[in-house]
């Protein structure tokens, strides 16, 4: 019985002293981006975008639970500004993002803000949305996301597909997006 037990305990420490060599190849950040095409000038897109307060109408996030409570403060669309949100749905949970760069011209434009996760897990994530004219009438508009896992839960990067999981989301945020925004009356 003694033997069996050393046995079971020697293979549990192998697999994890393997587990942890692995960890430590495994990128400890990702970089998801997504980008699509709207029929509309380059500033009246970023014009929408950079209100945070907008985002509850195209955001896959906000849509999970519409009972959630929203906090802001400063000034929509100007650096500093806050978006928060609280909700009992854990998928959704606690967090914030802030704005902390804007920089436009007439051809590109891009809005930095910092996305910071409090609950169910905490994190601090940089991530950025941009708009280039590609035609009078055609907006590219890039929205990324930098998560970060620190080893050894980068782990969990090899197991959960972290550019699948949140690079649908972004799709389907710009996908609701596009519609709402080459709608006439928006």
């Amino acid at each position: 019985m003694f033997r069996l037990l050393k046995k079971i305990l020697l293979g549990l420490l192998l697999l994890i002293g393997i587990l942890l060599i692995v960890a430590w190849f495994l990128p400890t950040e990702i970089e998801v981006t997504r980008t699509t095409t709207i029929a509309k000038n380059q500033s009246e897109v970023f014009g929408y975008i950079r209100l945070l307060e907008n985002q509850p109408k195209y955001g896959v996030w906000w849509k999970a639970d519409p009972n959630m409570k929203i906090t802001n403060s400063g000034t929509d669309g100007q650096v500093g500004f806050v978006h928060g949100w609280i909700s009992k749905d854990d998928n959704v949970g606690e967090g914030q993002q802030k704005i902390i760069k804007i920089s436009t011209d007439s051809l590109e434009s891009r809005m930095d803000m910092e996305l910071k996760f409090i609950r169910p897990f905490e994190s601090t994530n940089p991530c950025y949305m941009q708009t280039k004219q590609k035609a009078s009438n055609k907006t590219e508009v890039v929205w990324s996301i930098t998560s970060k896992m620190p080893y050894p839960f980068n782990l969990m990067g090899a197991v959960m597909n972290m550019e699948d999981m949140l690079g649908s989301d972004l799709e389907k945020g710009l996908k609701n997006l596009k519609v709402l925004l080459e709608k006439e009356d928006y």
